[in-house]
């Protein structure tokens, strides 16, 4: 036993030593494609060029702009138009921005209270007809939001929500609930079963089970759903447009804006200013937030 042993040591010695994750990453790396790279600047150029536009915009003249789109203004920057549309009763985006994060608010939570029970009774059952469940949920993922707002008028208006912030509300968390359970039910489905079955032993019930045990693991998707729904209530134009009038008296950040430029169109040193009001809070938003995103995202796309 000895000589094996002593003859296993000598070995692992003279042995090479062997290739570490870094090595064997570098092995398997391949040369990236010079088009991959030709896409991605499109690509970039593609999305960054209006931004630059409605950014570099916001601070010149109706002169400037029209003759020089593209140039940055450094002599002649002035804030007096984006002032003008902050403080500006025709706009009232200061009013729109209180308003859209009621909405958001209050959308988020209910999404919450609604996807995150349902999401852990379709992960943990094994039954046909909860599977079907799932897939109907899905099935709303690829209806456009634009094409079923007629009907939903329709609805609304004969329970008697139509005009209204509630028949808003339930609207957006209506639109919010299938992605949530699917990206819910992705990631429950990695928490090993034998934490319900220890706290079954423990005397929790299912409900207090995922609320006080698996709802706090499932934070980076909570974390993802939250962002992914508050910007597009934030950016949803048609639903508020179309389901609150103008004598409701409540406008979003873009209905407000759209109310407030659409009669002065042809003065760029009011549409540049306002949009830029309206978008920054969302790219600044998601810029910070963009990695709770892709981990909240991809933590359930490998189980193990």
């Amino acid at each position: 036993m000895v000589v094996v042993t002593e003859a296993k040591v000598r070995e692992e010695r003279t042995a090479p030593p062997a290739p570490g994750p870094r090595d064997g990453h570098e092995r398997q790396r391949e040369p990236r494609s010079p088009l991959r790279w030709v896409l991605l600047g499109v690509l970039f150029v593609v999305m960054i060029v209006p931004v630059y536009l409605l950014v570099v915009n916001a601070f010149k003249s109706q002169e400037e702009i029209l003759d020089s789109p593209f140039s940055l203004p450094l002599g002649g920057l002035t804030l007096e138009h984006l002032s003008a549309a902050v403080s500006s009763p025709q706009y009232n985006v200061i009013g729109g921005y209180g308003f859209t994060l009621f909405l958001v608010v209050v959308v988020d939570v209910l999404c919450i209270l609604l996807a995150g029970p349902a999401a852990y009774a379709i992960a943990r059952s094994l039954k046909r007809r909860t599977q079907l469940v799932l897939l109907y949920f899905l099935a709303g993922t690829f209806i456009p939001g634009a094409a079923v707002i007629i009907p939903v008028i329709y609805v609304l208006r004969e329970i008697g929500l139509a005009n209204t912030v509630t028949g808003l509300v339930a609207h957006d968390v209506a639109t919010t609930l299938p992605v949530s359970i699917f990206l819910f039910v992705g990631f429950i489905r990695t928490i090993p079963v034998d934490i319900d079955h220890a706290a079954t032993i423990d005397g929790a019930g299912r409900y207090r089970t995922f609320w006080t045990i698996i709802f706090p693991l499932m934070r980076p998707a909570v974390v993802t759903v939250l962002i992914l729904n508050s910007i597009g209530i934030w950016n949803d134009f048609v639903s508020p447009q179309i389901l609150l009038s103008p004598s409701s008296g409540h406008y979003t950040v873009t209905t407000a804006i759209y109310a407030g430029i659409s009669q002065y169109s042809t003065d760029l040193t009011k549409v540049f200013p306002n949009l830029l009001l309206a978008v920054a809070p969302v790219i600044i938003f998601f810029i910070y937030m963009q990695r709770h995103i892709i981990s909240g995202l991809t933590v359930g796309a490998v189980k193990g």
